[in-house]
This record gives C-alpha cells, structure tokens and sequence, in this order.
C-alpha cells in the first residue's frame, strides 16, 4: 500500500511542479496565466513540496506570503498525514 500512496506524491508533485514552471513562462511572456485557485487546490491536494522546488528554482511566487508561508505549511501537514497512514496500514 506505501507505493500507491509514494506514487500518488510523486505525480502529484510533478504536476505542481510543471504548473509552476507554465505559469511562470506564461508570466514572463505575457500570456494567460494558471489560476492561483488551480495552483493552491494542486499544492493541497499533495503538491505543495513540487511547488516551493518550483519557487526556489524559478523564483516564481516568491513575493506572495500565500505561497511564501502557505506552501510550507502544507508540506508539514502532508508530511504528518503520509507517517499517519503509513503508520496505520
């Protein structure tokens, strides 16, 4: 059952990871960007750690605290939520 639940916040991770880098050349070049609504309810959902490597690479985001604190927060949150049910498996 860990593998299904490892695989799941890889791909996860790598989608937020290539939102954050589309929204970013989309930024750069001036076209339509991704919803910040998608690239919270991603980061949610499990990508948050694929978002802030995102951040730091890019240096996307960097200057909104919703990302800058919000982000971090979630990764605690997924960290302590993945050791509960690997724990109880």
């Amino acid at each position: 059952m860990w593998f299904i639940v490892a695989g799941y916040v890889v791909i996860v991770n790598m989608l937020m990871f290539c939102f954050m880098t589309v929204d970013k050349r989309r930024a750069v070049k001036g076209a339509r960007r991704i919803a910040e609504k998608t690239l919270f309810t991603t980061a949610a959902l499990g990508g948050a750690a694929g978002g802030i490597a995102a951040m730091q690479l890019w240096r996307h985001k960097t200057r909104h605290r919703s990302f800058t604190l919000g982000l971090p927060l979630l990764v605690v949150l997924h960290l302590a939520i993945i050791t509960l049910i690997v724990n109880y498996m």
